[in-house]
């Protein structure tokens, strides 16, 4: 079902220690996101928005709040689990591709599901497979130095889709690209989202990025505000 609730937050707090001093990012988010949707998380540079993606992907614990997938709270649990969840559940791209220099796009796509699983006919297949679909076909063989910036963003964003997730996290995906690459980057996601009916939700500065999104959601004060268009 379209309507269908993927993620849930509730009245999530989020501070950091500066000195002496104690710095409130996030004050009490809340935010439903459903299937296939796509959401766009805009604001000025430090107001929290890669801070919210870390939380929402398990990377950091909120001080207080819940972040429910499903009916999953992964606010409640463990390091470990939270690693197992995030590894089926969540694909996360970031501004830097992360990928690794001494494996292939091949290689590095595979790399989730060779965390749980041994490597199989089924997972080449399943790489190869995305990494076709991001337009990279004939460059499967080729390690991230062979290739440009975009085409390691492409690879980076096919090894998050390697285990079918029910959402994607984008931290600032276009932030380390020359304008005519980001372009390409939104289209591409633009089309992701629609083929594969796949939840996105995408901190950005780029309003061209956000515009392809359903809503567009403001990170101000540490809460989140509807934008205006």
């Amino acid at each position: 079902m379209r309507d269908e609730l993927v993620l849930t937050i509730h009245d999530l707090c989020k501070s950091f220690r500066k000195g002496p001093e104690i710095i409130e990012v996030l004050r009490g988010v809340d935010l439903a996101a459903t299937k296939a949707e796509g959401i766009a998380i805009t604001g000025a540079s430090g107001s929290g928005k890669s801070t919210l993606l870390h939380l929402l992907g398990g990377l950091e614990k909120p001080d207080r709040g819940t972040i429910v997938y499903g009916e999953r709270d992964i606010s409640a649990m463990g390091e470990g689990e939270i690693a197992r969840f995030r590894n089926k559940k969540i694909g996360f791209v970031f501004q830097f591709h992360y990928l690794l220099p001494e494996f292939t796009a091949l290689e590095n796509v595979e790399v989730p599901a060779l965390l749980s699983t041994p490597m199989s006919d089924h997972v080449r297949k399943r790489a190869e497979s995305l990494l076709d679909v991001v337009g990279l076909s004939d460059r499967m063989t080729h390690k991230p130095g062979e290739l440009s910036g975009g085409e390691q963003q492409r690879v980076a964003i096919a090894r998050s889709l390697m285990m079918s997730p029910e959402i994607l996290l984008a931290d600032e995906p276009t932030g380390d690209l020359d304008s005519e690459t980001g372009l390409k980057i939104i289209e591409l996601f633009s089309h992701l989202r629609k083929s594969l009916s796949i939840t996105m939700i995408v901190a950005t500065h780029n309003m061209e990025l956000a515009r392809v999104m359903e809503r567009i959601l403001v990170l101000k004060g540490g809460h989140l505000e509807q934008s205006i268009p």
